[in-house]
């Protein structure tokens, strides 16, 4: 569905007002209730028009497709019992998560099985004290959450006693991880490990972590992960740390307030940075001796060290189209449209 040039010209507006507001307040903004009432079938059709289209783009759009449990039947839950059921099924769920639930034992995270939708209903579906883990599966779709607070006061160095992710993938395939609010969690916000490819992020909020997202521990060299429209704020390391990566397209990201590092391509990877705009960033992008990185686009302000491209990578219309906002509008159309949105799984 295509929205009138003056609808466009509209949310736009409606963008800008937000990141103005938030800038005035010297706070980030919030996401919630950001768009307008029928969002849910926007398309991506100009700059700062943002898409709520409940089909995947991106690398998780090819191979067939992530359709999650679209084949299944649609059910409603507001406590762990019957999340962890339905997530740890068989066969095909829409699982929609109408209020906060708290995870039990504290950390744990859920094993979602293949063929799964997990998403918020508004913005009411919080997943509290734990998260989900996706181990050799394929066709999961984890949407519209927020997903907060296993962090450890007495946090160990390797993270062996607390190694509690947001969402941590293992070998998994067609996964798309869509408009979720990740925050405080004591390991990793997202790690995509172990060959899990055909993988889309897009308009996450990924907050107040130590380490944001890591990707890689593999020797392979077979992994495609398209990360676009994020916002990574108030972060330390892996923005993303991203090793051995066949294919990683990282476009219209929005970093900021990052201490560690921002963008790494390491190992084998071809990575490729379009349109990105990095607000107090050290190190914003840059690579290793053995992986490849281009950067178009982007601005920085306030930022410090490494900004190293080179190399030759890949040009990501060869396996999926999309649109480009300006990286001026960044700030702006993630600020106001990244995170759950109020009219998102109703």
């Amino acid at each position: 569905m295509i929205e009138t040039r003056a609808r466009q010209r509209w949310l736009l507006l409606v963008a800008l007002v937000v990141a103005l507001c938030g800038s005035l307040l010297g706070a980030p903004t919030s996401s919630a209730g950001a768009t307008a009432a029928d969002a849910t079938a926007w398309q991506n059709t100009a700059p700062g028009v943002a898409a709520w289209s409940n089909t995947p783009d991106g690398f998780a759009s090819t191979a067939g497709g992530t359709t999650g449990g679209a084949a299944g039947p649609t059910v409603t839950v507001t406590n762990f019992a019957d999340l962890n059921r339905y997530a740890t099924a068989s066969t095909p769920y829409v699982i929609r998560v109408a209020a906060p639930i708290t995870v039990t034992p504290f950390g744990h995270e859920i094993r979602v099985t293949s063929n799964k939708t997990i998403v918020g209903v508004g913005t009411s579906g919080h997943i509290v004290n734990g998260g989900f883990f996706l181990n050799g599966v394929s066709n999961v779709i984890i949407r519209n959450l927020t997903i907060r607070d296993t962090r450890m006061p007495d946090d160990d160095p390797g993270d062996d006693a607390y190694d509690y992710d947001g969402i941590q993938m293992d070998t998994a395939n067609r996964v798309w991880i869509d408009h979720n609010r990740i925050e405080r969690m004591n390991d990793g916000l997202i790690d995509s490990r172990k060959d899990t490819t055909n993988l889309t992020v897009s308009w996450n909020i990924l907050n107040e972590g130590n380490k944001s997202f890591g990707i890689g521990w593999t020797e392979n060299v077979t992994a495609r992960i398209t990360i676009h429209h994020n916002w990574i704020r108030n972060t330390n390391s892996r923005n993303p740390s991203t090793d051995n990566v066949a294919y990683a397209h990282l476009y219209n990201n929005y970093m900021q307030n990052v201490t560690g590092y921002g963008n790494y391509s390491r190992g084998q990877t071809r990575m490729v940075i379009e349109n990105g705009y990095f607000q107090n960033v050290k190190d914003p992008y840059y690579r290793d001796s053995t992986a490849t990185l281009t950067q178009t686009g982007s601005i920085l302000t306030g930022t410090s060290g490494r900004q190293e491209a080179g190399g030759s990578t890949f040009n990501p219309r060869d396996f999926y189209s999309y649109t480009l906002d300006p990286a001026s509008q960044v700030p702006a159309v993630v600020g106001a449209g990244a995170g759950p949105q109020a009219d998102i799984g109703l």
